[in-house]
């Protein structure tokens, strides 16, 4: 375009451009197009340089130029100094055992409580047993009776050093019983363990409650249980019940009856009925029967410092004066049944025991422990380790009459 020649510049000229028309000129000028071209090859450039640098620290050969089966430890720790050990937290991933060897017992929800038929609580019926036929009968008959839940009942009997057909009798007897159509009947379980002693002794009534017998008695009596209780008491047990078999007469609601007490160890009365006949008439002598219940005296505590620490004290017979108070010559089964007395000394005529007493190592002495043993020195020991050891003085469960000759307590 040409410029007029009255006085008129290119930059007078340009300024009278319009705006857009100035802006497309200076962005098509050389100049700025070569400033651009240039900016753009650095940008590339830049990113592909740093790019490249990245790539080449992952690829980067940390450590020695050799093979890792070939580093000394400090140069496996060296080639490895660099990277960051990954660490997985997770504390509650489980340990899964499927050998079949491998059980778990837990005891923690074993509990004895009162309510123990509204929980559910196993109870251990355990009876040793020596040339017992002649009660075998009526002591099923008794023990089917019995109230607490009959499938949360076990039993278990330990026969030894028997002469006569105890245990023909004693298997036929559970077999009636477990057999029987009426589901309330059965037990859940029996079971029969045989250990001999090598006891000799007679089992008439003069010669096994004779003083001289006792102390060999008592300690054969205290193996007896305790190979009876190692072989039967399970886990899943709360209750031990220890009943001999010589019972003439018990309440069918013992059970419920002793475990509302929630006691460590616990016994009844023991008395017997004898029937003599009195001017024409039979008369009812109530007899009390076991004189190993009993609380403890001044008189027996310094008898007992004055023993050798072999001997085992057999109450109620006259040869040591210990001046103890028997529970059988205490209460009357007409009172109140629920009446408690501690106790030092217990019989084992009936018994109920938290199993976990037992679980905690109280068993009955086969040897003289405090001048006890069996029951007496369970006792003993029970208390030593600090259970409570009680008696119901009005509560009677009946024994037979062994027709012993008076002169001893």
């Amino acid at each position: 375009m040409l410029l007029p020649k009255s006085g008129m510049t290119w930059k007078s000229a340009r300024s009278r451009m319009p705006p857009v028309r100035v802006m497309w000129n200076f962005l098509t000028r050389t100049r700025f197009l070569l400033f651009v071209a240039i900016a753009g090859i650095i940008i590339l450039l830049w990113r592909g340089l740093s790019g490249t640098a990245e790539e080449v620290q992952r690829f980067y050969c940390w450590g020695p130029p050799k093979s890792p089966m070939e580093m000394t430890p400090n140069e496996q720790s060296a080639w490895n100094a660099h990277l960051q050990t990954p660490v997985i937290f997770n504390h509650h991933a489980p340990i899964e055992v499927t050998n079949e060897t491998i059980s778990e017992i837990d005891l923690n929800p074993i509990a004895s409580t009162p309510n123990a038929v509204s929980n559910q609580e196993r109870v251990l019926i355990l009876t040793p047993l020596r040339d017992a036929s002649p009660y075998l009968e009526q002591y099923f008959d008794l023990l089917t009776q019995l109230t607490y839940p009959h499938h949360l009942i076990d039993l278990a009997f330990l026969v030894g050093d028997t002469l006569d057909d105890t245990t023909g009798l004693l298997a036929a007897e559970l077999e009636r019983v477990q057999a029987n159509p009426n589901e309330d009947v059965p037990f859940r379980s029996a079971a029969i363990v045989k250990k001999d002693f090598g006891i000799h002794e007679s089992m008439g009534v003069e010669d096994r409650h004779s003083f001289k017998a006792q102390a060999s008695r008592r300690k054969a009596l205290g193996r007896a249980r305790n190979y009876l209780l190692s072989a039967a008491l399970k886990p899943e047990h709360s209750w031990v019940y220890w009943r001999d078999v010589d019972i003439k007469d018990s309440p069918s609601k013992i059970i419920e009856d002793f475990i509302a007490h929630d006691r460590d160890v616990l016994v009844p009365n023991i008395w017997f009925h004898r029937y003599e006949e009195d001017h024409g008439k039979m008369v009812d002598i109530e007899g009390r029967f076991d004189y190993n219940s009993w609380q403890e005296s001044e008189t027996g505590r310094k008898l007992t410092y004055t023993l050798d620490k072999d001997v085992v004290l057999a109450e109620g017979y006259k040869e040591y004066k210990t001046e103890r108070v028997y529970m059988a010559k205490m209460g009357d089964w007409r009172d109140d049944k629920d009446v408690e007395i501690p106790l030092d000394g217990i019989g084992g005529v009936n018994i109920i025991v938290k199993a976990d007493v037992h679980r905690s190592g109280i068993n009955f002495p086969c040897y003289a422990f405090e001048n006890q043993a069996e029951t007496e020195g369970f006792a003993k020991m029970a208390k030593r380790a600090g259970y409570g050891v009680y008696g119901l003085k009005n509560y009677v469960v009946w024994h037979i009459d062994t027709q012993e000759k008076p002169g001893n307590a």
